[in-house]
């Protein structure tokens, strides 16, 4: 079975910034065609789509994070990253990392970002 752990998570003041990373094991399918994702979900609201990076590095992100949020990937180290610049507490929720692999979603457990004012 697929693994996912997420890390970088914390607290941080608004206007600061934060790398999460997910590392994927547990596959011989290999990592670089995976594609892969960040979706965010704060406690009151649904699971939403922050960033996603597919196998050939191509991104796409929520407006939302658009200019502040970069997704990438190092296929050597099986990692998906998520730089966070000038955050605002709205950003403030559970990050998760998301593996798509043929028909099958993986999620990782999440990591908290919180984001104080």
């Amino acid at each position: 079975q697929v693994q996912l752990v997420e890390s970088g998570g914390g607290l941080v003041q608004a206007g600061g910034s934060l790398r999460l990373s997910c590392v994927a094991s547990g596959t011989r399918i290999f990592f670089s065609i995976w594609h892969m994702g960040w979706y965010r979900q704060a406690p009151g609201k649904q699971r939403e789509l922050v960033a996603t990076i597919s196998s050939g590095g191509r991104t796409n992100y929520a407006d939302s994070v658009k200019g502040r949020f970069t997704i990438s990937r190092d296929n050597a180290k099986n990692t998906v990253y998520l730089q966070m610049n000038s955050l605002k507490p709205e950003d403030t929720a559970v990050y998760y990392c998301n593996a798509v692999i043929g028909i099958n979603d993986y999620w990782g457990q999440g990591t908290q970002v919180t984001v104080s004012s």
